[in-house]
């Protein structure tokens, strides 16, 4: 099995390792830590990486958390039959926010589960691969937690599925992708 295959793997059963009981979550949880967006920040939101920050700030994906928090989102969570607000239910919590879950020895100082979906949602909790000599070698940042996708469709699915009351069969994944594609230029 391919290290790709297996990584997606791995991070679609994310919400499933987040949910899991305490008597399980030390064996299942992941093993790197959580930067923040902030951390992604410093060489992502440059020209030369295609202002990939600001395609993310820019995003209903960072104003993810924030959605949690209004009037409408604890409408819905009553509506589902959920007791605490939405910003307080796993349930909505596990595609509104980052690392939400996971222990507080993964979370480093510029983590914010306010922060939404963010860098790591997609790419993996970033603490073993931020720096400059792992992202140089690709093979390497995988190694060590990078995570890409081949099959974006099905990815984006672990969230955007009639699971979430904000689904909309038939919705066009192409034109949703458009909106937050990210690419690093290529060098001219």
């Amino acid at each position: 099995m391919s290290t790709k295959l297996v990584l997606f793997l791995l991070f679609l059963a994310g919400p499933m390792i987040f949910a899991a009981t305490d008597s399980t979550k030390t064996a299942t949880m992941p093993k790197h830590g959580f930067v923040g967006v902030e951390t992604c920040k410093m060489c992502h939101h440059t020209d030369k990486q295609g202002k990939q920050f600001d395609i993310w700030q820019n995003s209903k994906h960072a104003q993810a958390y924030k959605t949690l928090e209004t009037d409408e989102a604890n409408k819905i969570a009553k509506e589902k039959g959920f007791t605490t607000p939405a910003a307080k239910t796993p349930e909505c919590l596990k595609c509104h926010v980052t690392g939400y879950n996971v222990e507080a020895s993964l979370l480093g100082p510029k983590y914010k589960m306010e922060d939404g979906v963010q860098c790591e949602t997609c790419h993996g909790a970033g603490a073993d691969y931020k720096s400059l000599k792992v992202m140089k070698d690709k093979k390497l940042a995988v190694e060590n937690g990078l995570m890409m996708h081949d099959d974006l469709k099905t990815f984006c699915a672990t969230c955007h599925n009639p699971e979430s009351p904000s689904y909309k069969a038939g919705e066009d994944f192409n034109k949703m992708w458009d909106m937050i594609k990210h690419p690093i230029p290529e060098a001219k």
